[in-house]
């Protein structure tokens, strides 16, 4: 079973077991509608929590779970992340990628030959940041249209014509 993360429980709030979670999509309006999260503290470690009530304000998704009826239980929950399978992930709208469909992607030089291998991608002030292993070491290379001319999510490569300015 594929997971991915969607939120991390920052902390109750109030007495009857409410939870503030930090909201890690594109797509916070899910919260509205999941019914349903698996949650612990890592994946291998988790269990189902449903969800009783849900609302946004302020940046943050406020939960309340079946189970969790006061700020004892639903301080057990402070720094669980909540996961979601990979048919509940929201469609990506044209031009936009899930981080697990960028990682392991290829990158391509201007003579489309494989220079290496994305494995991470930095969020960063200005833009995200694409880490590519090549060889023995990792380069750092902006994810903006600039450097990249061609982005391919169905054959799983990216072409950077520039690649050989960030050696």
């Amino acid at each position: 079973m594929e997971l991915y993360q969607t939120g991390v429980i920052l902390k109750p709030r109030g007495l009857l077991g409410e939870v503030k979670v930090e909201i890690i999509t594109d797509f916070p309006e899910s919260f509205l509608s999941r019914r349903e999260y698996f949650a612990g503290r890592s994946v291998e470690d988790l269990e189902r929590l449903k969800v009783k009530k849900a609302a946004l304000a302020m940046g943050f998704a406020w939960l309340m779970f079946e189970g969790v009826d006061c700020v004892e239980n639903a301080e057990l929950l402070v720094g669980w992340s909540l996961f979601v399978e990979v048919h509940q992930l929201m469609p990506q709208p044209e031009n936009r990628a899930y981080l697990h469909e960028i990682i392991g992607m290829k990158v391509l030089d201007r003579d489309r030959q494989c220079v290496g291998t994305v494995t991470n991608v930095i969020r960063m002030p200005a833009h995200e940041v694409y880490e590519v292993q090549v060889g023995g070491k990792k380069v750092l290379m902006p994810a903006i249209e600039e450097f990249v001319e061609e982005f391919n999510l169905v054959e799983r490569f990216m072409v950077v014509p520039r690649y050989d300015e960030f050696l």
